[in-house]
């Protein structure tokens, strides 16, 4: 298997995170964003997004974070990490929607825009209020459990986890959200949890 990333790409560490945790094997092909090779026609055959990350294996090509998850997750996670009973499936689900609106448009954006002046999603201020609506409904969560799905860790963890840990980058800090922290905290100690 291949994983193409940015090196600083969340979303990257995010596919990075779930295969340390399953144990599975792969090579990094890191790109180059100074130069654009995200955003050649060789890349574009693999992601016509032009972003990371990107999967290969076997043949088999996925793009975009939640798809890579995913499919790493079915694929050697099972049950566990992604599971396919409806109801369980749709309580995971719901919180990769979370990290896909609010969690991109208000930490992940308000984060890029104030390490690189890029701002696609409004002011910091815009993208600060849409990534507190994230932080109250996770906090609203782990005030009483200790994942955000099921009892368990899963990829509605793994998910959410890159841009909500970076929240202060974004000027946010995490202290009203002493729920959210502990689960940091509970993310970091899973055997097997990459840094950065």
């Amino acid at each position: 298997m291949k994983l193409y990333l940015l090196a600083a790409s969340g979303n990257a560490y995010k596919v990075r995170i779930l295969l340390s945790l399953l144990n599975v094997p792969y090579d990094r092909v890191v790109i180059d964003g100074e130069k654009k090779e995200n955003k050649q026609p060789a890349f574009l055959k693999l992601n016509p997004r032009g972003e990371v990350p990107v999967i290969e294996d076997d043949g088999t090509v996925i793009w975009d974070s939640a798809a890579c998850l995913a499919y790493v997750a079915r694929k050697h996670g099972g049950e566990k990490w992604l599971p396919s009973t409806p109801e369980e499936m749709a309580e995971v689900m719901q919180w990769i929607a979370l990290a896909a609106s609010e969690i991109q448009f208000g930490l992940q954006y308000g984060r890029r825009g104030a390490r690189q002046g890029r701002w696609t999603a409004g002011t910091l201020e815009q993208c600060q209020a849409t990534g507190r609506v994230a932080l109250g409904a996770m906090e609203g969560r782990l005030k009483d459990h200790p994942w955000l799905a099921l009892d368990r860790p899963t990829v509605a963890d793994v998910a959410c986890f890159p841009y909500v840990e970076t929240a202060p980058e974004a000027k946010v800090p995490l202290d009203p959200y002493p729920g959210v922290v502990a689960w940091i905290a509970r993310c970091k100690a899973l055997p097997g949890w990459p840094s950065r």
